[in-house]
């Protein structure tokens, strides 16, 4: 999922068209305050809609950057001049660039963690996780390209990669909490689960993206992938 998603780079949980990494775990991905997990499904009021709208300004100016320049060459001046606000307006919402930059990918994490939990009660886990992850990549191609192309510049910059490391350190225990919220599940299965389903996004989006499919659509090899985990992974019959 994140991960599974439209992300599969960043966490084990997201998923993006195609990854070489562990994390992103998916176009599953990565939003509130950086860290936190609180008012993803409360409904904000206008000024925290507002708070909402500056931190995705700055955080999509400073990714936006980082692309055309090289995240070295960025600086929270350029940001928030680009973002048409004040540095220490920058200051108030992330620590750094390479916090901004990443802001949107654990945004969409934090989403679909809610999404998680808003799935019907007694449905299967992995059906749930199967819709989840579907809906992410059923989103505008175009918010897919743009988490492919963040996917990329993390993976070239240390800086960011070394961000993206503590990113996923602190959204996996709450990934794991979201699972095991659902499956009454602890110990080992959460994090298991996470890490399994991420890899079938994973390897679906890459062989998607590498053309040796005759799948009409990703959406189709990822279906095929739940299917091969509900099966725990039987050898397909010939």
């Amino acid at each position: 999922m994140a991960s599974a998603l439209t992300v599969a780079r960043i966490t084990s949980f997201p998923v993006c068209g195609k990854t070489h990494n562990d994390a992103l775990g998916c176009k599953i991905a990565e939003l509130c305050t950086f860290g936190t997990v609180v008012g993803v499904s409360e409904t904000p009021g206008l000024r925290d809609r507002k708070k909402a709208a500056t931190r995705i300004a700055l955080s999509e100016a400073a990714a936006r950057l980082a692309k055309e320049r090289g995240i070295e060459s960025v600086t929270a001046d350029l940001i928030a001049s680009e973002a048409g606000v004040s540095t220490r307006t920058f200051h108030n919402y992330f620590s750094s660039k390479e916090e901004a930059v990443l802001h949107y990918l654990e945004t969409q994490v934090l989403e679909w963690a809610d999404a998680l939990r808003q799935r019907p009660a007694d449905e299967p886990i992995l059906d749930s996780l199967e819709h989840v992850v579907l809906r992410a990549l059923t989103d505008s191609e175009q918010q897919l390209e743009e988490i492919q192309a963040l996917a990329d510049l993390i993976e070239s910059s240390p800086t960011l990669l070394a961000k993206k490391v503590e990113m996923h350190v602190r959204l996996t225990p709450m990934l794991d909490e979201v699972i095991a919220e659902r499956t009454g599940a602890s110990g080992l299965y959460p994090s298991l689960l996470q890490m399994v389903v991420g890899a079938a996004c994973r390897a679906s989006l890459e062989l998607w993206t590498s053309g040796r499919s005759t799948a009409a659509n990703p959406e189709q090899l990822v279906h095929e992938a739940f299917d091969h985990l509900r099966s725990g992974l039987a050898v397909p019959q010939r």
